[in-house]
C-alpha cells in the first residue's frame, strides 16, 4: 500500500509539470511488453515515436512502474498495453491515468471474451497470454492502426499499409508453424514449461500444456507441485521439459532432479520466450522471430 501512495504522489507531481516529451511533430507511444512494443513499431515504422516499458527477459505478472516509467506514461500521446491483468502492479497507475486526458488502451479487450481460456488467477477472471494464438495478435495489429490512424489522419495510409504487410507476415508466420508441428506426432504433443503461458498455443495446435506454476508467475510452485508434474512426466514418458527467459529457471531444474530421483530421466529442451521477446536486434527479438524459434524449439526437443 505505501509503494502505490508514493506512486500515486509521483503520478499527481509529474502531471503536474512541464511535458517535456519527444517533440519532433511524431505521435509519442508507450508500450508495456515487448511483443506490443514490436507490433507498434511494425504498424506505426519511422512516423511515430515508440517507447517500451519493458525490456527482454523482464516479467509483466511482476513489473512495476519506476519514476522513470511515469514520466513516459506522462509525455505519451497513446499508451497501449495487454490487458487482462497481465501487466498486475500498473493496474493502479492505469486506473489513475484514467481519471486524466488519455486512457491507456488494453488491447486484448478486442477480443470476444467467448473464446478466452478462463482462470481464477486473474482478477479479469482470463488467461492473459494471448498473443499466443496468431489470429489474436492480428485483432491488436488492427486495433493498433485503427487508434494510430485516428490520432494521426495524416499517416493513415502509412499505417494501412504497414498493417497489410505485417498481416501478411503474420499469415506466413501460420503456415510455417503448421507445418513444422505437423512433423510431431499428437501424443508426443505434450508441452511442460515453468508456467502456463502457452494454453492459447496449445489449444490452436494441439497441445496439452502444464506449467509448473500456474498461470501467473506470481505464484510459488510448492513441493507437491513438483512431484505431482514429475509423476506425470513419468507416466507419459515426456522426453523434454522448458525453461523460460523470463521466469527463473531454478523452478524447472527441481522438476528435473525430482525426475531423475525416480530412477528416469528427462531433458530440458531449451529455453522458450514466452512474457518477453528475446534481446534486440536479434530474431528472437521479434514476434514474429519468437514465435518460429519457440516452435522450433519444442518440436526438435520432444521429437
Amino acid at each position: 500500500m505505501k509503494n502505490i501512495t508514493l506512486l500515486f504522489l509521483l503520478l499527481i507531481t509529474v502531471f503536474g509539470c512541464k511535458n517535456e516529451k519527444n517533440d519532433n511533430g511524431k505521435l509519442n507511444v508507450v508500450t508495456t511488453t515487448t511483443m506490443i512494443t514490436d507490433l507498434v513499431k511494425n504498424i506505426g515504422g519511422d512516423a511515430i515515436n515508440v517507447e517500451g516499458l519493458m525490456g527482454s527477459g523482464v516479467d509483466p505478472h511482476l513489473y512495476k512502474a519506476s519514476e522513470g516509467d511515469v514520466t513516459k506514461l506522462f509525455n505519451a500521446d497513446i499508451i497501449f498495453y495487454n490487458g487482462l491483468h497481465l501487466e498486475g502492479k500498473l493496474v493502479e497507475v492505469f486506473e489513475k491515468m484514467g481519471n486524466q486526458a488519455k486512457t491507456p488502451i488494453a488491447l486484448a479487450d478486442q477480443l470476444d471474451k467467448k473464446g478466452l481460456i478462463g482462470s481464477d488467477y486473474f482478477a479479469s477472471n482470463y488467461d492473459p497470454h494471448v498473443w499466443f494464438n496468431i489470429d489474436y495478435f492480428k485483432q491488436f495489429a488492427e486495433k493498433v492502426t485503427e487508434v494510430l490512424s485516428e490520432n494521426n489522419p495524416e499517416n493513415k495510409d502509412t499505417f494501412e499499409a504497414n498493417k497489410m504487410k505485417y498481416l501478411s507476415e503474420l499469415d506466413e508466420l501460420q503456415e510455417k508453424v503448421r507445418t513444422v508441428i505437423e512433423t510431431l506426432p499428437k501424443e508426443k504433443r505434450i508441452l511442460v514449461t515453468a508456467h502456463d503461458a502457452f494454453n492459447y498455443f496449445g489449444k490452436a495446435y494441439d497441445f496439452e500444456v502444464v506449467g509448473l506454476q500456474g498461470l501467473s508467475t506470481a505464484t510459488e510452485a510448492g513441493v507437491q507441485d513438483v512431484q505431482k508434474l514429475a509423476a506425470f512426466i513419468i507416466e507419459k514418458q515426456i522426453k523434454a521439459i522448458f525453461v523460460e527467459s523470463s521466469v527463473p529457471k531454478r523452478t524447472i531444474e527441481a522438476l528435473q532432479a525430482a525426475v531423475k530421483s525416480k530412477g528416469h530421466e528427462v531433458e530440458i529442451g531449451g529455453t522458450l520466450y514466452s512474457d518477453a521477446l528475446g534481446n534486440a536486434g536479434t530474431v528472437e527479438g521479434t514476434y514474429v522471430g519468437m514465435f518460429e524459434y519457440n516452435v522450433n524449439t519444442i518440436v526438435n526437443a520432444l521429437k
